[in-house]
């Protein structure tokens, strides 16, 4: 099976910086529309940023200017800086092998005040 493992989740206080990675069973090339989303409690799924071949990249709007998506020959990232309250939930990495849509497992992001 063709899987994604997000990695670097955790507690931080608002204002403060993670990095998110996400790791493919398969080679990261192989894998197309590469992007994190996230989840809040109580919250739809939403998109946050995806990630081109040559690491051009798009962000939501509540995101945009703090967060950084790149990618590199093993994996892709989700830098997140300035984190605000509103930023906290379960981050996803997914992108299209082929015809299928893969997921990563998730990985929790807490922001505190």
């Amino acid at each position: 099976q063709v899987r994604l493992v997000e990695s670097g989740g955790g507690l931080v206080q608002a204002g403060g910086s993670l990095r998110l990675s996400c790791a493919a069973s398969r080679n990261i090339h192989s894998i197309n529309n590469l992007a994190w989303y996230r989840q809040a409690p109580g919250k739809e799924r939403e998109w946050v940023a995806g990630v081109g071949l040559r690491n051009s990249a798009d962000y939501a709007d509540s995101v945009k200017g703090r967060f950084a998506i790149s990618r590199d020959n093993a994996r892709v990232y989700l830098q997140m800086n300035s984190l605000k309250l509103e930023d906290k939930g379960v981050y996803y990495c997914t992108g299209k092998y082929g015809t299928i849509t893969i997921w990563g497992q998730g990985t929790q992001v807490t922001v505190s005040s």
